[in-house]
């Protein structure tokens, strides 16, 4: 392996060291979603009761079915007598009613009806129940990579066993903006009144959405078990971060703390671009080429997440297995750039190569050999003894 360091505009780090935010949360997880960056995790990968943050996946499974035909948003549900035996946040759904796609998930995403959440999971469930429908849901997230997360039921009620970790919800909440961003809107709304005779379950607890910060998203969650928490997102100018708090004492506690964790995200931090798309960053050695080096660039620009006291240069360095073998076709990945902002973790970037290196030919053999033989005589002989 040949560590190589990065051209002299990335060498030298004036960065100064970020300080980690001090939250009252028991877990939390904050992510800056257009680089990538992981700005705080705190008992990220715990897994810990989410409340009615898991209605997240339920409320994925259900765009996924409206994608693949299975469900549409004009579509009647029936209530079952199951659904309509929840207390807690409901759209006080009765049994035997009709109601549309669209209703039950503007319920669950704005009013938090545990009874919506059951209708949509048994309409889901291979076998017509809520349990099947919680075990498709936690192989389901198994697969996305969610793998701290188990669930025994839609709604995130109380149960044993009804787990997610912080991170496992900051990867949905990703995903859900990501994937689905025709539905994304709705967890920005602040009111759906569902059954004008039933009113008092018609605002969004998210305490972000009323504030000038940029939030859209996503849902809150409370048990006496899980606490107050919070899975939000906010997006200011071009960039978006997603966060997740769980176990705060008050739902004020969880509004100051959302708030204030939004804050420091944004204003402690800022994109930088170091490297732009096909700058060559380094050279590599070539193998019995028709040329000795090969030019390393970046496939496309290269931002990454610095504290904003940071100075202009970062360090970083270069890292590839060599020399490389000839013949060698430009935009091939060769190496990685390796940077790691104070405080913050490691990213890495691919490299391709800058153009075409043709085969030497017998030349270029009889060349590679001496280089050989010389740097092998320049290490001199090997020490005495052995391993």
């Amino acid at each position: 392996m040949i560590r190589t360091l990065a051209a002299a505009a990335l060498l030298i780090s004036t960065s100064l060291p970020v300080s980690a935010f001090e939250t009252r949360a028991q877990a939390a997880y904050v992510i800056d979603h257009t680089t990538g960056t992981v700005l705080l995790n705190k008992n990220a990968d715990e897994p810990l009761p989410p409340a009615s943050m898991s209605k997240l996946m339920t409320l994925y499974m259900a765009f996924e079915a409206i994608e693949r035909g299975q469900l549409s948003m004009t579509d009647e549900l029936v209530v079952s007598a199951h659904a309509n035996s929840f207390g807690g946040s409901t759209l006080f759904l009765k049994q035997g009613e009709r109601v549309s796609v669209e209703d039950l998930i503007r319920g669950v995403i704005v009013l938090s009806g545990n009874d919506a959440c059951v209708v949509i999971g048994e309409a889901l469930s291979p076998d017509g129940t809520e349990h099947g429908f919680a075990r498709l849901m936690t192989r389901r997230a198994q697969e996305m990579g969610m793998t701290n997360s188990t669930f025994a039921n839609a709604s995130g009620w109380p149960a044993a066993g009804h787990r997610m970790s912080m991170r496992d919800l900051g990867l949905l909440a990703q995903r859900l903006i990501t994937d689905y961003p025709e539905y994304y809107p709705m967890f920005s709304e602040t009111e759906f009144l569902f059954d004008a005779t039933e009113s008092s379950n018609r605002y969004n607890r998210n305490p972000l959405l009323t504030l000038d910060i940029g939030a859209d998203g996503l849902k809150t969650g409370h048990t006496q078990e899980a606490g107050y928490g919070l899975t939000g997102s906010a997006k200011q100018g071009n960039r978006r971060v997603v966060f997740v708090l769980s176990g705060l004492d008050t739902a004020a506690a969880r509004a100051q703390e959302s708030e204030a964790i939004v804050n420091w995200a944004f204003r402690q931090f800022a994109e930088r671009t170091l490297v732009t798309e096909g700058e060559r960053i380094a050279t590599a050695r070539v193998w019995e080429g028709a040329e000795p080096e090969v030019g390393l660039v970046p496939q496309a620009d290269i931002s990454v997440l610095l504290p904003v006291l940071a100075g202009n240069n970062v360090a970083a360095e270069v890292v590839y297995t060599g020399p490389i073998q000839a013949p060698i076709t430009a935009g091939t990945p060769l190496a990685e750039l390796v940077i790691q902002p104070d405080g913050l973790p490691e990213q890495r970037f691919p490299l391709i190569a800058e153009a075409d290196v043709a085969h030497g030919g017998f030349l270029a053999k009889i060349s590679t050999a001496a280089l050989s033989l010389l740097e092998q005589l320049n290490e001199g002989p090997a020490p005495e003894g052995g391993a």
